[in-house]
């Protein structure tokens, strides 16, 4: 209650009954306020309970609700105790450990799910941290074994340049030395390639025989050489198929590769192609099968074969060059290609790989012709090359095997220089433009495109890219720029002079 003046007593009207005895005694009427009135409300700083009520009443919205709040916590002229007050605030208490309760089951849970987390990505964490290290581990030893073979041999071929026999030898292994580290750092850069999504499947028309007797012809020398017999049989209906041949050829030349290495003296490699009925109309699948007689595989490593730098033995054990990235790319070829693969080994007895990929059916017509110019020495003798080269050595070389062959060199150290080179030269002067990529000033491809862009016959000049750029996409770079072929680095000589004599045409 709240009073007025000396006359009169504001009361709610929730609280009427239970005063209206004590209003008579005082002589008191009762008589309703006909209009909303504010009203100010104080109680002593010591009575905390009226000021609890008070705050309750304000901070609900509706007269009705601030009315019940008043009825229900307000008492008559009696105090009451700590235990009265808990019973009688029971069901907010209740409500209120509840409350609490549930916040923290559900701040214990978020800890507890934080903590797995935390706890998978630790041992995510340690494992790439494993995985990483035995990767490095093996690759340094995998680096280093042809390197150091190309090191040794080098020093004893410059001790024993006098001895043809020697020399022949180290040269031979310094060759084989060089193309394993080229393998390795292939398929590492592959590996890092498919895993960043920027590999495309490019389909043209082929012949499947042609093809496999491509592979054939690749291993054959090697087979041989190693007194493995290696035969193939060739069984399709419809001989010519679309398909991506740069993948196909990946795909198969690893698994051949290590049938190869993993297949002891006097052994047997199998290369089979079967043509199998297809659901899709205009469609067959090509069932590829290549089995061996070699060293095989254990069952409990078979289920990791396609694990990235997972080897049964590494190099040290086995005596074989490796880094474990082979069969990871093979898998992830074949499935971006929609297929199927399955292996299946025995120790001791050999391996069986069978890949089933499925393609569109072609004609001979739509076959492109692959047959590359007769390679004739003596029809570069006098063509003009402008060499665009910014790295020393990398010119030296060129330069040298190409003069080698016939051909007259003129060196631009950048695109730029190539392109006022061409300008200042007469029409006709340059035969052709050896083109780098990676350049400062100007790079291949702008060079490329600014020569292109020129009005007069210098504009049609051959342009051929010979660059460490030396993936598909950077192959179809360089034909965007307007260019009319291209090589990679490091060069193998005979497909540079293939490359040269299809493009000059001589």
């Amino acid at each position: 209650m709240a009073s007025l003046d000396k006359g009169s007593i504001l009361i709610p009207s929730t609280r009427i009954n239970l005063v209206r005895r004590e209003l008579q005694d005082l002589n008191l009427s009762i008589a309703e306020i006909s209009t909303k009135t504010e009203v100010s409300l104080m109680t002593n700083k010591d009575n905390r309970r009226a000021a609890s009520i008070i705050n309750k009443a304000i901070s609900l919205s509706s007269n009705e609700l601030s009315g019940m709040v008043l009825t229900e916590n307000s008492v008559l002229d009696e105090d009451m105790s700590m235990l009265e007050i808990l019973k009688k605030n029971a069901g907010y208490i209740a409500i209120a450990v509840m409350a609490i309760a549930m916040v923290f089951a559900v701040q214990s849970f978020k800890l507890m799910k934080n903590k797995k987390k935390l706890e998978i990505a630790l041992a995510d964490a340690q494992a790439a941290n494993i995985a990483k290290t035995a990767f490095l581990n093996n690759m340094s030893h995998d680096i280093r074994t042809p390197m150091n073979a190309i090191i040794g041999f080098r020093d004893l071929l410059e001790k024993h340049q006098d001895e043809p026999e020697k020399r022949s030898d180290y040269l031979r292994k310094i060759d084989d030395a060089s193309s394993v580290l080229l393998s390795i750092i292939n398929n590492v850069l592959e590996m890092a390639r498919i895993e960043k999504g920027s590999v495309e499947v490019d389909e043209t028309a082929w012949s499947a025989e042609q093809f496999a007797d491509t592979l054939y012809s690749i291993f054959s020398d090697m087979m041989a050489e190693k007194e493995i017999r290696f035969t193939k049989d060739i069984n399709v209906k419809h001989p010519y198929i679309y398909c991506d041949p740069i993948k196909i050829r990946e795909i198969f030349t690893n698994i051949l590769s290590n049938a190869y290495k993993y297949t002891e003296r006097g052994g047997s490699v199998h290369l089979s192609l079967e043509e199998l009925p297809s659901n899709v109309e205009g469609q067959v699948l090509i069932k590829t099968t290549i089995s061996d007689t070699g060293i095989g595989m254990s069952e409990d490593f078979l289920p990791h074969l396609f694990e990235e730098f997972s080897r049964e033995k590494n190099t040290t054990d086995a005596k074989i060059e490796g880094t474990g990235l082979g069969m990871p790319i093979v898998k992830r070829l074949v499935e971006m290609l929609n297929g199927t693969i399955e292996v299946t080994s025995k120790k001791g007895e050999g391996t069986k790989f069978v890949v089933i990929l499925s393609h569109r059916i072609a004609d001979k017509e739509d076959i492109v012709n692959h047959n590359e110019a007769e390679l004739r020495p003596e029809s570069f003798k006098g063509k003009r090359i402008l060499l665009t080269e910014d790295n020393e050595l990398n010119a030296e070389i060129a330069t040298e095997i190409l003069t080698e062959a016939g051909f007259l060199i003129e060196r631009a150290e950048d695109g730029q220089i190539c392109l006022d080179m061409l300008k200042k030269a007469e029409n006709g002067y340059y035969d052709l433009i050896l083109m780098d990529i990676q350049m400062p000033n100007m790079n291949g491809y702008e060079a490329a495109k600014a020569i292109r862009s020129l009005d007069n016959e210098k504009s049609k000049i051959k342009i051929l890219a010979m660059t460490a750029n030396a993936f598909e996409e950077d192959k179809r770079e360089a034909l965007k720029a307007g260019m009319d072929g291209h090589v990679a680095k490091p060069v193998n000589v005979e497909e540079l002079m293939k490359a040269l004599a299809n493009i000059l045409e001589v």
